[in-house]
């Protein structure tokens, strides 16, 4: 039990450090204020460019990566540990105690728990994302798709059945935490994938939509 706490606890407090909000206030801003209206790497995208995007992504993917190893190393016969340092890590993410609770979505948090179980995993859950986001044009599918059947990958490949409820009740948080996406998606309001691209389109769609 002291290893799960542990595990726990340390990770959500490192999960709560938010890239994408250090570099807003760097520049003078809260990045929840613009853009998506979110602390996390793709909100970083959208409104810092494609070069903070990517520092912000691999800054909360290494985040969950080193929680969950650092689990497996302390606590090697407790594998649960693992399991909820991932976990405590990607809801620290949403949910961060330094930001009033109001953080990312989770997507590379939960690409850098999956990466700290298995590298081969983490590329085969990445050329489905990219696949995914490539034929829909919007990134929100990849996060819900990645929150569903992930859980189911870890139940069947470990037979775990606590860590499998774990990880099933993270992903349905961080489905719910997208709900406002998929309502923009069907107002039209939603930006595309294609806006790393097509930047000044997708601004005069999305204006022209919400009748700005």
């Amino acid at each position: 039990m002291e290893a799960i706490i542990i595990s726990t606890i340390g990770s959500y407090l490192i999960g709560s450090i938010n890239p994408a909000y250090l570099l807003g206030l760097l520049k003078g801003e809260d990045i929840r204020k613009s853009g998506s209206h979110n602390a996390g790497a793709s909100n970083a995208l959208i409104h810092y460019g494609k070069k903070a995007g990517a520092i912000c992504a691999i800054l909360d993917i290494l985040k969950a990566y080193l929680v969950v190893r650092l689990a497996g190393i302390l606590f090697p016969d407790v594998p649960l540990s693992k399991v909820c340092a991932g976990s405590a890590c990607i809801l620290g993410h949403i949910f961060p105690v330094f930001m009033k609770f109001s953080g990312g979505k989770g997507l590379a948090c939960t690409g850098g728990t999956v990466l700290a179980y298995s590298a081969r995993l983490f590329c085969l859950f990445l050329a489905i994302s990219l696949i995914l986001v490539l034929v829909t044009d919007y990134i929100c599918f990849v996060p819900t798709s990645v929150a569903l059947y992930a859980p189911v990958v870890y139940g069947l490949l470990t037979g775990d059945r606590i860590g499998w409820v774990i990880f099933t009740i993270t992903g349905l948080i961080m489905i719910y935490k997208h709900r406002n996406n998929f309502i923009r998606i069907m107002n039209g309001t939603e930006a595309h994938f294609s806006f790393i691209w097509r930047r000044d389109e997708e601004i005069e769609r999305v204006q022209r939509k919400e009748g700005i």
